[in-house]
């Protein structure tokens, strides 16, 4: 990651609220590294820190200690430049005003950040329209839906068109249809907008599926740090999946005991638990005597709800995290 370039660079990031022995560490010397036009999960339990950080990043909670850099600019002294490059939606918060339609909080927040009449309209149809709610676009945000505001919460975050999106829990409570239109659009922005986006979710399907790097907190301090690939291959049991052609009836070949079958439509799927090489290739060699097609073999990944599960409940997280020169 050292060879990409950074949208977002956090160094020994401190948050510390009260002071004495009252005082409570909610995030502590975080480091990260968010590259550009990427899509960066950042996962932990309720409480570990991920909304502070978000916050610090915006430009709407100071630090302790520690720096924060947006697109090169220092968000302690360059603070005005840095969330200009910014785009927000944040869990919990009432990100637009719901007395006015779609439309109004699109010019108002358009006009707010600086932006002409002229130049919101386009982009605000363009993005009303894609997100469905071009037809309602002069009702009020209250009459709508969760789902419906949270698209408009979203099109007023864009409509700047930031290079950098912070979305804290962008899902919460929208129905599937809602959700999967909010994913969809997330997966264009990155894709073919180039955009960098920092997601916070407790939906590890969502994550899993957009992220191109992941990091996990937990009571404040960074427990994992990699890409998503390595994160889950680092992770991955002895565990094998084959698969063939055809269906493997009763005469097909003698299995270990503890192998599962499932078919897969034209397909069969052969999981093999707790198998070292060997013994795959032995299972190989029966499957083919027995004239099943080999499809592929790959060893089993386990989900990111899983690893998560994991991090978060194992004192030996610490070999997920980076070296000082993946960071650096």
């Amino acid at each position: 990651m050292e060879n990409q370039p950074a949208a977002i660079e956090i160094e020994s990031l401190t948050k510390t609220y009260g002071s004495g022995l009252t005082s409570v560490r909610a995030v502590d010397e975080v480091t990260l590294r968010v590259p550009v036009g990427k899509v960066f999960g950042l996962l932990g339990p309720n409480g570990a820190g991920k909304t502070t950080i978000i916050k610090m990043v915006g430009g709407l909670i100071t630090p302790t200690m520690g720096s924060i850099r947006v697109g090169g600019y220092d968000v302690a002294r360059q603070r005005a430049r840095a969330v200009r490059l910014i785009g927000a939606v944040l869990e919990g918060s009432r990100n637009v005003y719901w007395p006015l339609s779609a439309w109004e909080n699109l010019m108002y927040f358009g006009q707010l950040k600086g932006l002409r009449a002229s130049g919101i309209k386009p982009r605000a149809q363009r993005l009303l329209t894609e997100l469905g709610l071009w037809e309602r676009r002069h009702e009020t945000v209250g009459s709508f839906s969760r789902g419906m505001q949270q698209k408009v919460a979203v099109s007023a975050a864009l409509i700047t068109n930031p290079p950098i999106i912070l979305l804290d829990e962008p899902t919460l409570g929208l129905d599937v249809d809602a959700a999967r239109t909010i994913k969809d659009w997330l997966a264009h922005l990155a894709r073919d907008e180039g955009k960098t986006i920092v997601l916070t979710t407790h939906q590890l399907e969502l994550v899993q599926e957009l992220s191109h790097r992941i990091a996990v907190i937990k009571e404040g301090k960074i427990i994992a740090d990699l890409p998503s690939a390595e994160l889950l291959d680092r992770h991955a049991e002895n565990r094998f999946e084959i698969r063939v052609t055809g269906s493997l009836d009763d005469s097909g070949p003698t299995l270990p005991a503890d192998a599962r079958v499932v078919r897969d439509g034209e397909r069969t799927m052969v999981l093999l638990p707790g198998t070292d090489e060997r013994a795959l290739f032995d299972v190989l060699a029966r499957l083919g005597a027995a004239g099943a097609g080999l499809v592929s073999v790959q060893r089993a990944r386990p989900s990111l709800e899983e690893v998560f599960l994991r991090l978060i409940h194992s004192d030996e997280a610490g070999d997920a995290r980076p070296t000082k020169e993946a960071v650096a």
